[in-house]
């Protein structure tokens, strides 16, 4: 038998929260976030490192919950629970994604970004707004699926992983688990996220929810008589899980693999980061937009690059430039299923990984473009270390200090940047990284203590 996991197995992120004791006014905060964002967890009764606390109460939760409810416009819909706990007690708010726009008493329209509620801009605001009139087309009815066309040995699969990620068993039967991700309604019915996840053949349902895989022989799609110059190409179905698994292995198959040789070592080194090309291929088949007919996700290597293809533009209220900072899934369900699945490490981290991944290997920072009808992710081979540009002259001997430790172990952070100038001040230093982020020399990725800098 395992065991149930307690809150402290647990830690704040894009969908979990943790508060101490019950607070009207963040309690309400962080409904409106996890509402407008892709539903989270909130642990009332535990610390910041997930000890449960044991002083809160049932009626306590109960009253507070109900007056932070009031707060938000239009009420945020909760159930609630004590959650397991052996050094104590606590409770669990469980928020789903809404399909309704949600702000407080206030007027602030906030989201979930990382462990932060943020505020929305104006312009944001009407992004989303636009986005969450469309409703969730991954909620809606599977047309002519039955529960029949479902794979049992990949629910059974499904369930094992699950019970990994929660480290407890599932102790009721599989269709309820089913019903509790969104594969199957209240009444036992397929949802298209179901059969997307669980389908024997979800292409009979959802033609387009395949990939296409192409290998050019050059850096064109075409070649040098204008005929078609690809060397492979597969068409790859079947639930989304498998089109990851095989379409990782034909990649795989056909990555350079090179040798760089450190000391005494030798060690093999493939021609994209692994992790870059993981992060990529998850991300589109996790947030493609499932309503365009016609297109499926398509990955393309040539000579020089690969990119990534996923039909549909970028969701809710992220661009181009938001896109390291903020997030938004045009997919809730799926992406949670793809979490506890085991192929996405950490909701809300994949971008800042395939950017680091690619630095830290020498290669450019993952180009990003988007059109309303598609979102391209490219990964280009090139490995160099080039020598620090000539605008390093015109920086200080702390920045360009804080350069030449970029360029050697690929980022930053603030604490690394203040043990290599421990003379100066804390304020000091934060206002060297400020600068060298405003001149387009550092890009910063994440936020508060996760924060760090890499080359850009």
């Amino acid at each position: 038998m395992k065991m149930r996991a307690t809150p402290h197995e647990r830690r704040p992120g894009q969908m979990m929260a943790f508060m101490p004791e019950p607070k009207v006014e963040e309690l309400a905060e962080t409904l409106v976030a996890f509402a407008n964002s892709d539903g989270g967890v909130i642990l009332i009764g535990v610390d910041e490192t997930g000890q449960a606390i044991g002083q809160v109460y049932a009626d306590e939760v109960e009253e507070t919950l109900r007056a932070a409810v009031i707060e938000c416009r239009p009420p945020v819909v909760v159930r609630w629970h004590q959650a397991a706990a052996e050094d104590g007690q606590a409770f669990a708010i469980v928020v789903n994604r809404s399909s309704e726009l949600h702000s407080l008493a206030d007027g602030r329209v906030v989201v979930r970004t990382g462990t932060e509620n943020r505020p929305l801009s104006g312009d944001q605001i009407r992004q989303l707004a636009v986005t969450k009139s469309t409703g969730d087309f991954e909620e809606e009815m599977a047309p002519g699926a039955r529960r029949a066309d479902f794979d049992d040995e990949f629910i059974a699969e499904f369930i094992e992983r699950w019970e990994e990620r929660q480290h407890r068993e599932w102790t009721r039967s599989p269709d309820e688990l089913l019903k509790e991700v969104g594969a199957l309604d209240d009444t036992g019915r397929p949802t298209i996220a179901g059969v997307l996840l669980f389908a024997h053949n979800p292409q009979a349902f959802l033609p387009q929810s395949g990939l296409t895989f192409v290998k050019f022989v050059g850096t064109q799609s075409r070649g040098e008589t204008g005929q078609p110059g690809y060397g492979r190409r597969e068409e790859i179905g079947g639930p989304l899980a498998r089109i990851i698994r095989r379409t990782w292995e034909v990649v795989g198959e056909e990555m350079r693999i090179g040798a760089v040789v450190t000391g005494l070592e030798r060690q093999e080194r493939t021609e994209y980061p692994v992790a870059a090309v993981r992060e990529a291929l998850v991300n589109a088949v996790a947030h493609r937009d499932y309503r365009l007919g016609g297109r499926r996700i398509e990955v393309r290597m040539f000579a020089d690059r690969m990119e990534v293809i996923s039909p549909g533009g970028l969701p809710g209220f992220i661009t181009v430039d938001n896109i390291v900072d903020e997030h938004f899934s045009r997919n809730p369900r799926l992406v949670s299923c793809l979490y506890h699945w085991g192929y996405i490490e950490e909701l809300g981290l994949g971008v800042d990984l395939m950017i680091e991944e690619m630095v830290r290997a020498g290669h450019p920072p993952p180009t990003f473009r988007d059109t309303p009808y598609s979102f391209t992710v490219t990964l280009f081979n090139v490995r160099e270390r080039p020598p620090l540009p000539s605008w390093t002259r015109t920086m200080n001997e702390r920045q360009a200090k804080a350069l030449a430790y970029v360029q050697e172990h690929g980022r930053i952070t603030n604490r690394e940047y203040r043990d290599l100038c421990p003379d100066v001040s804390a304020e000091t230093v934060r206002l060297d990284l400020v600068d060298l982020v405003e001149r387009d020399i550092l890009l910063k990725i994440g936020a508060k203590k996760g924060t760090y800098y890499i080359l850009k």
